[in-house]
């Protein structure tokens, strides 16, 4: 069974994630944003108290906020990197749109695999999924579970909202339709973590979310 912990780092308030196989601690980091020293030290000691084994580093997507601490966490425990090879334009520009934040990226980290529609990845007995659904980068992923019922978002669903179209590789239709197509057809007691705010359910954005009713 897998279990989750959420983590809010940075300016931007962005949700980091750590997946983990409850039997096996075989573990995953979803979207580190830990962009300071005590960022960088709370998820460490997380890690260190419930003895998760790193596995995997994956990027739903590489708008900044979601990529600070990449380089930190792929040297630290030495992890497959995994990101959308669509938005490698934006990975390789994160530099320059941190400093229009008055932020900083040291260096910056290529993956070691890039994540494909459909790509399976075992932690332990568990596992799971990716979804690709574009629209709010070029290259956007969900990473779903059905066995748990959980579904990481990325900035492509909100509780109550979707994610942002007006930046580089961003587009209106196609995040309406990714939602449709690939997580509204999931169950409706799947849980939804996005990468801002509160966790949701598909059931509820299905009946109540404004961009689709």
């Amino acid at each position: 069974m897998l279990k989750i912990q959420k983590f809010t780092f940075n300016p931007f308030a962005e949700n980091s994630y750590i997946v983990w196989d409850d039997e096996t601690k075989e573990s995953a980091i979803f979207d580190p944003g830990c962009y300071d020293e005590n960022e960088k030290k709370d998820i460490d000691s997380f890690i260190s108290l419930n003895n998760l084994i790193i596995k995997y580093l994956i990027n739903t997507h590489c708008h900044l906020d979601h990529i600070f601490g990449s380089c930190y966490i792929k040297s630290k425990y030495q992890v497959i990197y995994y990101a959308p090879e669509e938005d490698m334009p934006l990975l390789k520009q994160a530099s320059q749109q941190a400093s229009m934040f008055g932020l900083e990226i040291k260096e910056i980290c290529m993956p070691d695999q890039f994540i494909k529609d459909g790509l399976k990845l075992k932690l332990g007995n568990s596992g799971i999924e990716f979804l690709f659904t574009p629209g709010h980068t070029a290259g956007g992923y969900c990473a779903y579970s059905r066995a748990d019922k959980l579904c990481i978002s990325g900035d492509v669903l909100f509780d109550g909202s979707i994610g942002r179209t007006d930046l580089p590789g961003g587009h209106y239709d196609q995040l309406l339709k990714s939602i449709r197509e690939k997580l509204f057809i999931l169950p409706d007691d799947t849980i939804v973590y996005p990468g801002h705010g509160e966790a949701t359910s598909i059931g509820k954005e299905k009946k109540t979310n404004p961009f689709f009713n």
